[in-house]
């Protein structure tokens, strides 16, 4: 089996996801759940929105903290969500929340794994919708991107990280709007 980031160069992201959206799991699961539990003094956990869900990794984590209201989002692995939790997950795609933002309001949305891929044109407009229907946005990634701290109106409150097996960092950062 091919590195998830070999198939994306390959397939793309889009094309990874047709691909192997049914099925996907997040292999640093371990470092979103120690992630998610380290900093529940910070993340209002009352009305989550899981954005871009993959197979539930936060809402399962959410789950087994005593957080049961989490909606699941994602235009790929909504079966596989599905399938993992027993929840349904709504379809929205980068774009879709762009233009008709998020469908209800939120204490927190979480990003796990995904806002790195959003192309940087629709960066700002994806969080500002995000933003109209949140306070806080939490972003877990693998990278040091995206850095919405450089957008107008967005500021970094908090960060953390925890070390995969391999000895690199998966990083939490919390977001507020101050538009």
């Amino acid at each position: 089996m091919k590195p998830i980031r070999k198939e994306y160069e390959d397939l793309g992201v889009d094309g990874f996801y047709r691909k192997s959206g049914w099925h996907y799991s997040n292999p640093h699961e371990p470092q979103i759940v120690t992630l998610l539990k380290n900093n529940q003094q910070q993340i209002n956990y009352q009305k989550i929105l899981d954005f871009c869900c993959g197979s539930g990794e936060v809402t399962v984590a959410l789950t087994e903290m005593g957080f049961k209201n989490t909606t699941g989002s994602d235009p790929y692995t909504r079966q596989a969500f599905q399938k993992r939790t027993g929840k349904k997950a709504l379809s929205l795609s980068f774009e879709e929340v762009i233009r008709k933002g998020l469908p209800d309001q939120y204490t927190a949305v979480i990003a796990s794994f995904a806002l790195h891929l959003c192309p940087p044109k629709q960066l700002y407009p994806l969080v500002s919708s995000i933003f109209a229907s949140t306070p806080q946005l939490v972003i877990i990634t693998p990278h040091k991107r995206p850095q919405l701290e450089k957008l107008d109106g967005v500021q970094l409150v908090h960060t953390d990280e925890t070390p995969t097996p391999k000895g690199k960092q998966v990083r939490l950062k919390i977001y507020e709007r101050t538009f």
